[in-house]
């Protein structure tokens, strides 16, 4: 046993403690360190995370696009002296300090029909600097531009939100001397802009020539000033910056406080001049809006705040208006009751709200119940995009065509009405007559002049265009009922002694006028739907006994020696499922050819609720046409036109040696015509005496679908399809 008071062993014991604390402390240290190394180590990575996380986001950042509000500026101008060009050049360096792209054009050299959609989607902002010439017009180089915005405006294919998305301002060089056509041309580009659906970025520009009248003196400041907001405004689009709301505080776009700015003003530049009922972020185009305040400088919205000392004059004004308007009234309900105004005569058929409601529709009004009016496909032809359905089926030159009518009255109301029924209504002639001589030489005139607008547009064939200005066919089937006007013979026996063609389309209500009938190169009759309650819908005719007249009509056709054609609009729920009837109606007339064609959607209108749902697809156009032919064993499917969503359905009898003869000898038809009028009539001639053989392309079935090889297909961008047709 060990001592433990023994001195050595209580030595060691000692050191032994000493040494196991040593030890222990050491290994406490080293943990201690350890521990502090690994908080340091994590704390490190954490920051180094950190700051590549920084850095990272920095450069990810960095490689983002800023996103872009304005991509660049386009100056448009028209100008025949040069000031407008000038102007344009100016505006250039001041949008190049900007740093954006610019790019100035000449309105000549610039079609509208293929890139104007193009601005929708560009973030571009398009300036017009353009002149009026005294009495109104625009210049020569800005006509075209002018015309096509103006009839793009009116025509329902192209509709209210056609450029919705496109920016743009407008500066107009005018002379004020002249009041009554201040700025016109101005003016009208931006309305028609505004009803295709762009936004006007500021307030429209007004350059005075007057030195005495310009409001800053020249035209040359009067442009300055203009230019000096629109750099303004330019730059607050490039930042993305709006306009300032009003808090709430305004209706319809009304300002009750001058603290906000427009988006189409300077900040605090609201003044009775510059606010317009569609400066406002809260208005919709159109949604409070006439057309006529383009056109009338002291015109005031409903809203507007009125003096006391003006409400006299304001309630004097709504009375003549009310007294005005029942006179009216008066007038038209004697003209309905007896076919006469007060003074015993007819009144004419065109009434000065119709003359300005067609006129707007880009009718060539002629005399007093008359009309022309060019057809897209005219314009399609004269730049090589195609003919329409006509040619493909029978042969047509499209741009040597001329839509016209003797009679703008209707007996129908039908709900695909091309011109929502802004056309009068009649069961019975009751209006002042115009002789057929000026009625054609009329409308040749206007159709040439008409013709004579496309001379240098881009696109144009020069061929085709010289060829345009001769006639060589009519269509009587732009609107109303041709068939009504009583001297209807004679105007067809004009038009074929000026060797023109005659396409004469009548709605089926008329059976004795289509008995008396002279011969016509090809007599349409519209076969809207085959049972009685559906052409009632369809159509709404006028006539108590339309469907006895509706039928007795067929029968006359029966007895047409020339061409006879059943067409056919479909119109999806409405008369797709009556197959059957249909095919009893084609045995009760025996067309030569059925055209089958979806129905055309014309828009939104009060007088229709016909929707895009009631157009059928091609497809199911060419389903409805095969089924159809099934139950007619006469007649074959021949020809097709994809881009009208329409087929030809003819009888076989135009099917010689295996081959399709639907197509027209016209020079034949002529010949044959005057052999018939130098006989009295009593030298007659049928169908098959005038045909020509149609070409493989014009087949159905063709890889071409109908559409002319010698021409180029042109797709209209930014468009539903357009399945239209005259």
């Amino acid at each position: 046993m060990w001592d433990l008071s023994s001195p050595l062993i209580s030595l060691w014991i000692n050191r032994f403690y000493i040494y196991m604390g040593f030890a222990f402390g050491i290994s406490l240290w080293i943990c201690v360190q350890i521990v502090i190394k690994k908080q340091d180590r994590n704390s490190q990575e954490k920051s180094v995370s950190k700051r590549t996380r920084d850095l990272m986001t920095n450069d990810h950042s960095s490689l983002e696009k800023k996103e872009i509000f304005v991509s660049g500026v386009k100056i448009f101008y028209g100008s025949q002296t040069g000031t407008a060009k000038g102007f344009a050049t100016i505006l250039a360096e001041a949008v190049t300090s900007l740093d954006l792209p610019v790019a100035i054009i000449d309105l000549k050299e610039y079609d509208p029909d293929d890139h104007l959609v193009e601005e929708v989607t560009s973030k571009n902002v398009c300036v017009f600097l353009v002149a009026t010439y005294t009495d109104g017009r625009p210049t020569e180089s800005a006509e075209w531009f002018c015309k096509w915005l103006e009839e793009a405006s009116s025509d329902f294919r192209f509709g209210k939100t056609y450029l919705k998305g496109m920016r743009y301002a407008v500066f107009g060089l005018g002379n004020s001397a002249y009041a009554s056509y201040f700025n016109k041309v101005g003016k009208n580009i931006d309305k028609w802009l505004w009803m295709l659906g762009a936004h006007r970025v500021m307030t429209r520009g007004e350059g005075d020539c007057d030195v005495v009248r310009s409001k800053h003196g020249s035209i040359e400041a009067d442009f300055r000033a203009w230019k000096t907001k629109f750099i303004y405004r330019l730059q607050a689009l490039c930042k993305g910056e709006k306009k300032k709301s009003c808090g709430g505080n305004c209706k319809k776009g009304k300002c009750e406080s001058n603290q906000h700015g427009s988006e189409e003003t300077e900040p605090g530049s609201h003044t009775p001049d510059d606010l317009h009922p569609r400066d406002t972020e809260e208005e919709e185009p159109g949604e409070n809006t006439s057309e006529e305040e383009f056109g009338t400088e002291d015109h005031q919205g409903l809203n507007s705040v009125v003096d006391v000392e003006d409400l006299g004059k304001i309630m004097d004004r709504v009375k003549k208006e009310k007294k005005e308007k029942e006179q009216q009234e008066e007038k038209t309900s004697l003209f309905r009751s007896t076919g006469k105004n007060e003074d015993g005569e007819r009144r004419a058929m065109i009434t000065p709200a119709l003359r300005e409601a067609l006129t707007k529709q880009g009718y060539q009004l002629i005399g007093s119940h008359s009309g022309v009016k060019l057809c897209r496909w005219t314009k399609s032809m004269l730049r090589g995009r195609g003919g329409c359905y006509k040619h493909t089926f029978y042969g047509i030159e499209s741009h040597r065509c001329m839509e016209t009518t003797p009679s703008l009255a209707c007996a129908n109301k039908c709900v695909f009405c091309w011109r929502h029924h802004t056309n009068p209504v009649g069961t019975e002639w009751r209006w002042k007559m115009d002789q057929p001589e000026v009625i054609l030489k009329e409308a040749m005139e206007n159709h040439q002049n008409m013709i004579k607008q496309f001379k240098g547009v881009p696109g144009v064939q020069a061929e085709r265009f010289e060829e345009g200005m001769t006639v060589k066919h009519c269509a009587l089937s732009l609107v109303g009922e041709p068939i009504m006007y009583p001297e209807i013979n004679r105007f067809l026996k004009l038009l074929h002694h000026c060797k023109i063609s005659s396409f004469l389309v009548t709605n089926a209500q008329f059976p004795m006028e289509i008995r008396n009938l002279k011969p016509v190169t090809q007599l349409y009759v519209s076969v809207d739907a085959s049972t009685k309650d559906s052409l009632k819908k369809i159509d709404r005719p006028l006539f108590k006994d339309f469907w006895q007249r509706f039928l007795d009509s067929l029968k006359a056709l029966a007895a047409k020696q020339q061409r006879t054609v059943y067409r056919l609009t479909l119109v999806k729920a409405w008369n797709v499922d009556e197959l059957q009837a249909y095919a009893q109606l084609v045995s009760l007339g025996n067309p030569d050819f059925i055209e089958v064609k979806g129905v055309t959607y014309c828009g939104e209108s009060s007088a229709s609720s016909l929707t895009m749902a009631n157009v059928p697809w091609h497809e199911e156009v060419v389903r409805f046409v095969r089924e159809l032919v099934e139950l007619i064993p006469d007649y074959e499917i021949s020809c097709e036109h994809e881009h009208s969503n329409c087929l030809l359905i003819a009888h076989k009898k135009f099917k010689i040696d295996g081959e399709w003869w639907t197509w027209i000898d016209y020079n034949r038809f002529q010949e044959l015509i005057q052999e018939y009028e130098d006989s009295g009539g009593s030298k007659t001639f049928s169908a098959k005496d005038y045909v020509a053989k149609t070409p493989h392309w014009a087949l159905f079935g063709a890889n071409e679908r109908g559409f002319d090889p010698k021409d180029t297909r042109y797709q209209r961008k930014n468009r539903a399809k357009d399945i239209s047709g005259c």
